[in-house]
């Protein structure tokens, strides 16, 4: 997928029907295959052009007398724009993107398509429009989860993404994922250990400590192995916050495909919502239960 805010080319997800034991794997990690490239370049405000494909944009035919180049380039300016708004904690307007976006307003729609896209997918923000009347939007967390891994005090950038994507990983891959799987799909993004990343500082500590200490991830060590080996499962707070579901739609969004696509993990997330269910009833049932006298 790329991070341009193109969706994938529907006919490329029909292999997704028979993916073997690296399905899962591939499917997380192409997800955000390309967001260190994007990453940057969205910091220098360019943006570099993949091939078409079906439903790219609606408003693809009207771009021919803008260069693909200034398209892009304004795409990475309301990226960075909105990125600032939300480290800013200030209500965003249409009139505001509109005067971003400047000599392409005719071609606003699929900027801001293209730009939401790259919100959810790199920092894991839903840009909503939350007052029609007046154009008015607001950036918030996806998938029900409440912490953006920004120190209060610091100006930095929302690690939602990378949450996501680990998430993700995990559930794919059976409800766990060895500390050498998650690090083979974060290099794919351009994320390694031990290197400070430019957007997301210092990875290993976030994933290892700071996701772990916000009860987001479980680091273990994986019994019987010597030397060590460690594995990552969903916290506490993770399935407190969000589901199996909701990770699997936004990943098959992602993919341009349905989450029924992978029938077993389909299937687990059913089973899921309705654990969920029965326990919110159960729950309502021991306060309201109770006969009246």
């Amino acid at each position: 997928v790329s991070l341009e805010g193109k969706p994938p080319n529907p006919q490329k997800s029909s292999h997704s029907q028979g993916l073997g034991q690296t399905g899962p794997r591939g499917f997380c990690s192409s997800a955000v295959a390309s967001t260190a490239t994007s990453s940057t370049e969205l910091d220098e405000g360019s943006m570099s052009q993949e091939e078409d494909s079906p439903g790219t944009s609606q408003a693809a035919p009207d771009t021919e007398n803008v260069s693909v180049d200034a398209l892009d380039s304004k795409v990475a300016m309301l990226v960075n724009f909105l990125l600032l708004k939300y480290q800013m904690k200030e209500p965003i307007t249409e009139e505001e993107m509109l005067k971003i976006v400047d000599s392409c307003q005719a071609h606003f729609p699929e900027i801001l398509v293209r730009a939401s896209e790259r919100m959810e997918i790199i920092f894991g923000l839903d840009l909503q429009k939350v007052d029609p009347a007046n154009h008015r939007y607001d950036l918030l967390i996806k998938l029900g989860l409440t912490y953006d891994g920004m120190l209060h005090g610091e100006l930095g950038v929302p690690k939602t993404g990378i949450l996501i994507l680990i998430l993700g990983l995990i559930f794919m891959k059976g409800n766990r994922a060895t500390e050498d799987e998650v690090w083979e799909v974060l290099n794919v993004t351009g994320i390694y250990s031990g290197r400070k990343h430019f957007m997301f500082g210092e990875p290993r500590k976030l994933i290892t400590e700071d996701f772990v200490k916000e009860k987001y991830l479980e680091y273990r060590q994986v019994s019987n192995t010597d030397p060590a080996q460690f594995e990552f499962l969903w916290g506490p707070r993770a399935h407190a916050e969000t589901t199996k579901m909701k990770l699997l739609e936004f990943l098959a969004k992602v993919h341009g495909i349905d989450p029924s696509s992978f029938p077993s993990q389909y299937e687990e997330a059913l089973q899921d919502e309705e654990e969920r269910a029965q326990a919110s009833s159960a729950r309502g049932l021991s306060f309201h239960g109770y006969p009246k006298f």
